[in-house]
């Protein structure tokens, strides 16, 4: 089964489908790939208009697979990020359900996410041992450095509701009317001219506050992450999420 679904419409409306639903979507480094390969290939295509990212069934995406083969992907999970933040079309994330860890850098590298009321959010990497390293630019710019400070220390899920307060969400809507308002917003975005559409994501990227780290930069964040993943915590995170239990840094209350 592929693991990341793509059409174009006749619009020149591209879709991008993680389709993984009996794993909740969540990414391995062939999904990442394949993600790299498709933003490319749709970001230089001038009959393509806009791009949608959306997954398969209940959820967009639980983030990366845990423990799922040791390849790594081609870019970089930071790098990948910077390419979908600078495609030059508008980009929608349809969100519906789980949007976890480095789904959620991917969305809100995204120009717009319209989500269901139901979804659901976090930046849980504090958990498992390690912090998201090259993704934490994306998160403070889509989400703002107060959110991002409560969220990721945290880890806590936050709904639908917050990530509309603080801005990280366009538009929220009853899951069973998310393809209706993803037309009228595919509809909305194609009255713009392509070319202004594109100068306009260009002056919005130099104005960028924080900005996109360079590419000197992601690599050596990404060095710092993929060292600080083979720790001693990171390794026992990974383990008490693969048994379902608490790590073992978490001490519980204590009656009375």
């Amino acid at each position: 089964m592929e693991t990341l679904l793509q059409s174009v419409s006749e619009r020149g409306v591209a879709t991008i489908t993680f389709n993984r639903p009996d794993r909740a979507n969540s990414y391995d480094s062939a999904t990442l790939d394949a993600l790299t390969d498709v933003i490319e290939k749709f970001g230089g295509d001038p009959s393509v208009r806009m791009i949608v990212l959306r997954g398969a069934g209940k959820h967009f995406s639980a983030g990366a697979a845990i423990g799922e083969g040791a390849v790594q992907p081609r870019l970089s999970m930071g790098e990948v990020c910077a390419l979908i933040d600078s495609v030059p079309k508008p980009t929608i994330a349809l969100v519906q359900g789980a949007c976890i860890g480095g789904a959620l850098a991917i969305a809100s590298c995204c120009d717009m996410i319209l989500a269901g009321r139901a979804a659901t959010f976090a930046i849980p990497e504090v958990r498992l041992g390690f912090a998201p390293g090259p993704l934490i630019s994306f998160f403070v710019r889509a989400m703002g450095h107060r959110a991002v400070r409560h969220y990721l220390l945290s880890g806590e899920r936050f709904t639908a509701e917050e990530a509309l307060r603080m801005g990280l969400v366009a538009r929220l809507c009853e899951t069973d009317d998310l393809e209706r308002q993803l037309d009228h917003l595919i509809d909305e975005c194609l009255l713009g001219a392509p070319g202004a559409l594109a100068r306009a994501k260009q002056l919005l990227q130099s104005l960028a506050i924080p900005p996109i780290p360079d590419a000197r930069q992601l690599r050596d964040q990404q060095s710092a992450f993929d060292a600080a993943s083979g720790s001693e915590e990171a390794t026992e995170g990974r383990a008490s999420f693969r048994e379902k239990r608490k790590p073992r840094w978490y001490s519980p209350t204590t009656a009375g």
